[in-house]
């Protein structure tokens, strides 16, 4: 009887390692996205909602008592339903836009935790979901690898938005050294087709993506949708039509 209590709990353990959802970013963490909220003085999920809010605004790094909390999240069921929700209400509104045939229809991406997850990267303990100061030549390096995997919701929405007739603009914050391995990354990863990649130059401000959307629309285009992960990625000039932000409390870019 023992013997086989054993092989079962066994043969459970490797059914759950061996199982992954569909629409998994990362090997999920054991724990609810609710985990280690609470640490002292400081509301984990309080913290989370003021951010991305854009009520705390110029922070540095995960507070040390978040990190547990951010990494749970990120890696949980949660932050897969929040991107949804937000990918969901994206295409209904898409869906309700009357499109040219003219091919200045455009929707702007951004990349970094909007189209493809660096959660690989940032679940390394030299990382800890955004808890160590930010190194910009470990994630060059792994941006080189060039291996980020899809944000499942975004790959779903930017395959509607495609089948519904409007180009793609992606403008990343990455710099344009790095053309090369985020091409091929976004090519792997699912986003096959684009009207234009555009990475950030040597000249290249502060106002950076404001900037380049307005290049786009004094070419003609029109930003039917923008979507990214931080404000600065959708405050300025020259938004488009509308905005959606994606979550993304790792990291905080002014």
């Amino acid at each position: 009887m023992t013997s086989t209590i054993i092989i079962l709990l066994c043969f459970l353990v490797a059914t759950s390692v061996a199982y992954y959802p569909e629409d998994q970013i990362h090997l999920l963490m054991p724990h609810s996205g609710s985990a280690g909220r609470k640490h002292s003085s400081l509301d984990c999920l309080s913290w989370r909602l003021a951010i991305e809010t854009n009520n705390i605004q110029n922070w540095i790094q995960v507070p040390l008592a978040c990190e547990a909390y951010v990494g749970h999240y990120m890696l949980g069921e949660q932050y897969r339903k929040d991107c949804y929700l937000v990918a969901s209400e994206a295409y209904e509104y898409a869906k309700g836009l009357n499109i040219s045939k003219d091919g200045k229809d455009v929707w702007v991406f951004d990349i970094d935790e909007t189209t493809l997850s660096n959660i690989p990267y940032y679940a390394r303990d030299t990382v800890r979901f955004g808890a160590i100061p930010y190194n910009s030549t470990a994630f060059n390096l792994w941006v080189d690898e060039a291996v980020a995997p899809p944000i499942p919701a975004s790959l779903k929405l930017y395959k509607g938005l495609v089948e519904l007739g409007f180009k793609i603009v992606f403008i990343t914050g990455t710099h344009d050294t790095h053309t090369k391995p985020r091409a091929e990354n976004l090519k792997n990863a699912g986003y096959t087709t684009w009207e234009k990649l555009i990475l950030k130059g040597v000249g290249d401000g502060h106002d950076y993506k404001a900037s380049k959307r307005k290049e786009l629309e004094e070419a003609g285009y029109r930003i039917r949708g923008n979507m990214g992960d931080q404000w600065s990625d959708l405050l300025g000039t020259n938004p488009g039509d509308r905005v959606f932000k994606l979550p993304d409390p790792m990291y905080y870019i002014a």
